[in-house]
């Protein structure tokens, strides 16, 4: 489902920011655009993304502007006392290498911010994921009741073509009945009673889409249900899709005339509409 949400606030380090952007995809897919010097941040992210959300290509974007803080950047001792030992190891190792320049030291991971920031950053970070979450579900949820709209349109429409398939089938075995009349009388010279009786029982038979039409029906109760009900229903929503279609085509492939066989099409047209919309939801 798609979606896109933006937070903002101050934090010891800066301006933080987190933009979320959703698009559709069949499970979750989690892409992270992260500074360097925020990267500890991405496991509470992911674990209140993942707890959140269940399907859809989402995009988590967290960044700060320096020194836009209510606490003014700092250096940190041990991270640039680290450094310094590395510096005059790698001197020992490479004597003619140029010494560290102040821009080297000031990028170098730790060096600008103290430890001490850490749990008052992470609690900011905490409270953007929570208000980005809560804004990019609301939009979701807004397209999901549209999209579940369209659904069930289609699943009406699916059962006025079910009603339509009923009472075509005693007339094609009628019309089968006459066909098998007529041919055994113009081969024959008379009509077989018994051999018509067979005839039409084993094409009765064939073309018997009954407990199909009982299944179909079965399943649509089943998606109005499921779609009532609410929730993460995508996944389940999708198998549903898939036995409605598999019994759309059983029709089809059991379609005694060419009226069955359109109604048998156009069902399989609306599954199809179905499945689409339903990869879409949540």
């Amino acid at each position: 489902m798609t979606g896109y949400a933006a937070a903002s606030a101050g934090s010891p380090r800066g301006a933080l920011s987190l933009e979320l952007r959703s698009v559709n995809a069949r499970f979750l897919d989690l892409q992270f655009r992260i500074a360097d010097e925020l990267r500890t941040l991405e496991p509470m992210l992911r674990e209140r993304i993942t707890a959140r959300l269940t399907r859809g290509k989402v995009d988590c974007r967290l960044s700060f502007a320096e020194g836009a803080g209510d606490v003014p950047p700092q250096l940190n001792a041990e991270a640039l006392a680290r450094l310094r030992a590395l510096a005059a190891a790698a001197a020992k190792a490479f004597p003619d290498a140029a010494p560290l320049r102040v821009a080297d030291v000031l990028r170098w991971p730790g060096v600008v911010a103290a430890d001490t920031d850490e749990e008052a950053l992470r609690g900011v970070a905490a409270e953007l994921a929570r208000r980005a979450l809560e804004e990019l579900v609301a939009t979701r949820t807004r397209e999901g009741a549209k999209l579940a709209a369209g659904i069930v349109e289609r699943t009406k429409a699916m059962r006025e073509k079910v009603a339509q398939v009923e009472p075509l089938l005693p007339q094609a075995v009628a019309a089968y009945q006459a066909k098998i009349t007529e041919r055994l009388t113009e081969a024959l010279g008379s009509a077989n009673d018994e051999r018509i009786r067979a005839e039409i029982t084993l094409f009765a038979t064939k073309a018997d889409v009954a407990e199909e039409i009982d299944r179909l029906r079965a399943h649509l109760d089943e998606v109005q249900r499921v779609l009532q009900a609410g929730g993460a229903v995508g996944k389940r929503l999708d198998f549903l899709a898939q036995e409605l279609n598999r019994e759309a085509n059983t029709i089809a492939s059991k379609a005694a005339n060419a009226a069955i066989s359109d109604c048998a099409l156009e069902l399989k047209l609306l599954v199809e509409q179905i499945r689409e919309q339903v990869q879409n939801l949540e």
